[in-house]
């Protein structure tokens, strides 16, 4: 019997082709059961998940992360609006060839959550939806100029831009962005290659469009759904994750005191505990 990899630096590379385009993707954990499939955020390729939330997760069920169409060592060009992105992300499930799924899903990834589990609710069972906000959410349009805002900040002082955009700049997120930097770096062998700028360009186009878009139906969710982010998010207005609080039938909201969009990153310890439980429930 082989080993089970628990650890993300370790898991191994896949590919599965479906609807013309390859998609990349990591397993880990146990298979059988209902896999948790992460959704990752705004240029972001495979190995910007913080494995002290992935590796827990991994101990307890089968996870799976991928990269969205045009990005990283996934094929094709990067669509143009977030209920695309939800089409690929279902169409690469089903590829994988899974009816139901666990949705994990972090900023961007939270909204394509959102988009995918309103058009296939047959294919969802639970929600996690970390530092995001709904379609037509006051301030999400704004999230490209405090992004490159962030971006010119860091390059000024040779720093990485999520320092800036997911952690408070005071005495509690700045050594908790440095050792989340750190821990994204665990991994050494088969990194995946960096967003390029034009895919970063339309994926910021997409949020936006997301954010001046009609509001989404969220009473529609029946699916049972966590709802996390810090109390000071810059990126996705924490008051959004109230708002779909309010929304969502039966969700649960966890905020986090003096925290960023990187909330739970910054309080993994915390939050990796309460995902567990609500997953396993």
């Amino acid at each position: 019997m082989s080993k089970v990899i628990t650890a993300y630096k370790d898991a191994p590379v896949s590919t599965v082709t479906a609807g013309g385009v390859t998609y990349s993707y990591r397993e880990l954990g146990q298979k059988g059961g209902i896999p948790v499939v992460f959704l990752v955020h705004l240029a972001a390729t495979m190995d910007n998940w913080d494995p002290r939330v992935i590796d827990p997760i991994a101990e307890k069920h089968h996870v799976i992360t991928f990269s969205n169409r045009g990005v990283g060592a996934t094929t094709g060009n990067v669509p143009g609006t977030i209920e695309e992105m939800a089409e690929d992300a279902a169409t690469f499930i089903k590829a994988l060839g899974y009816e139901k799924v666990d949705l994990f899903g972090f900023s961007l990834g939270g909204m394509i959550a959102q988009a995918l589990v309103v058009k296939y609710p047959e294919l969802v069972r639970k929600l996690v939806l970390a530092g995001t906000g709904p379609a037509g959410g006051k301030g999400i349009d704004k999230v490209a100029r405090v992004t490159y805002y962030d971006v010119l900040r860091a390059t000024l002082t040779r720093q990485d831009p999520k320092e800036f955009l997911f952690f408070n700049r005071n005495a509690a997120g700045k050594p908790a962005a440095r050792a989340f930097i750190q821990r994204l770096n665990e991994r050494t062998a088969n990194r995946d290659a960096p967003i390029k700028t034009n895919a970063f360009q339309t994926q910021l186009k997409a949020i936006k469009k997301w954010g001046r878009s009609e509001p989404a139906n969220l009473g529609a969710i029946s699916q049972p759904t966590l709802i996390a982010n810090g109390d000071n998010d810059r990126m996705v207005p924490s008051r959004l994750s109230d708002d779909m609080h309010l929304r969502i039938p039966g969700s649960e909201l966890v905020i986090y005191p003096d925290s960023g969009h990187g909330g739970i990153f910054q309080y993994h310890q915390e939050f990796v505990p309460v995902a567990l439980e609500f997953l396993g429930r």
